[in-house]
């Protein structure tokens, strides 16, 4: 019972951190990748607002506009339901959202379902025998993935991460945690198909469940260490949120006060302002601030 409640504590605040990055990043994905289907002239100006977004330092803006992005994509799917590349997108932009803003039980379960839904249609659509993956046994999903090429890698990726957020709309059911070994397969084949997916995200997933548990009961902290120091060097340094998850996941389970510190410090000394990142960037120097200041109580 204490290693359920542990791990529900500790996957939902390690995964609500990943998921305010991909919140981030999906949403300008999102936009200019539904001007594939939008008409030329609509196009320009979602690009535009694609790369504003991004580049915007105003969280409450983007929080506020989020759910438009959702009915956006919803009537693009209506019209398009077997469209992978939108399902995809959905499952991302639903997970994230319903994880970062959504605060009522209910209606977090209910989109985080919505999420793996749309990720299910679309890892089915690329594959036929990846249909109805969430009922099929270990052996019959490990074998399903192991055969993913790299051009699965963006339905595989929404898949996982959809799963993620599931799992966190129900943490309180042990079925539910039970299916954290299915995200690490799923996440663990996105490296080995494409490391540098969306800047090494899979690698921030796979330090997260590394450092889930300390290491008396199961967790790998220094495999954890390994995965967060890829994921910050894929990036080139641009995604500060990087090392903010370092700092909270890893050097505070291993009580180093010097690791933890230098790294905040290193993300409050940046320039967030960084093309693409600065969204991301922003709220990785809130959580910095926040983490620091809390630093004389936790060690």
């Amino acid at each position: 019972m204490i290693l359920h409640c542990m791990a529900n504590h500790n996957f939902k605040h390690s995964i609500s951190s990943v998921a305010i990055l991909l919140f981030f990043v999906t949403t300008t994905y999102l936009l200019s990748g539904c001007s594939i289907i939008i008409s030329s002239a609509t196009s320009d100006m979602m690009e535009h607002l694609s790369s504003t977004i991004l580049n915007d330092d105003d969280l409450s803006m983007v929080k506020a506009g989020a759910p438009a992005y959702l009915l956006m994509i919803d009537s693009l799917i209506s019209k398009d339901p077997e469209n992978e590349k939108l399902l995809s997108s959905a499952a991302l932009l639903y997970t994230a959202y319903a994880d970062l803003f959504v605060k009522d039980a209910g209606r977090s379960r209910k989109m985080a379902s919505k999420a793996l839904s749309y990720a299910s249609s679309a890892i089915c659509l690329e594959k036929n025998d990846a249909c109805m993956l969430k009922s099929k046994t270990f052996e019959e999903f490990e074998k399903i993935i192991s055969h993913m090429k790299k051009k699965n890698v963006p339905v595989l990726f929404a898949l996982g991460n959809a799963w993620a957020g599931w799992i966190m709309a129900n943490k309180n059911d042990f079925n539910a945690i039970a299916d954290i070994s299915r995200i690490e397969l799923i996440m663990q084949r996105v490296i080995e198909l494409d490391r540098t997916y969306k800047d090494g995200a899979a690698y921030l997933y796979m330090g997260t469940l590394a450092t889930l548990l300390p290491p008396a009961l199961g967790g790998r902290p220094e495999q954890g260490k390994l995965y967060f120091e890829t994921a910050i060097k894929l990036s080139h340094g641009k995604n500060l949120m990087a090392k903010v998850l370092f700092a909270k996941l890893y050097a505070r389970m291993i009580f180093d006060r010097k690791l933890h510190d230098q790294l905040l410090k290193e993300v409050m000394a940046s320039d967030p302002y960084v093309p693409g990142y600065t969204l991301v960037n922003t709220w990785a120097l809130v959580q910095a601030r926040k983490l620091i200041k809390s630093a004389d109580d936790y060690f």
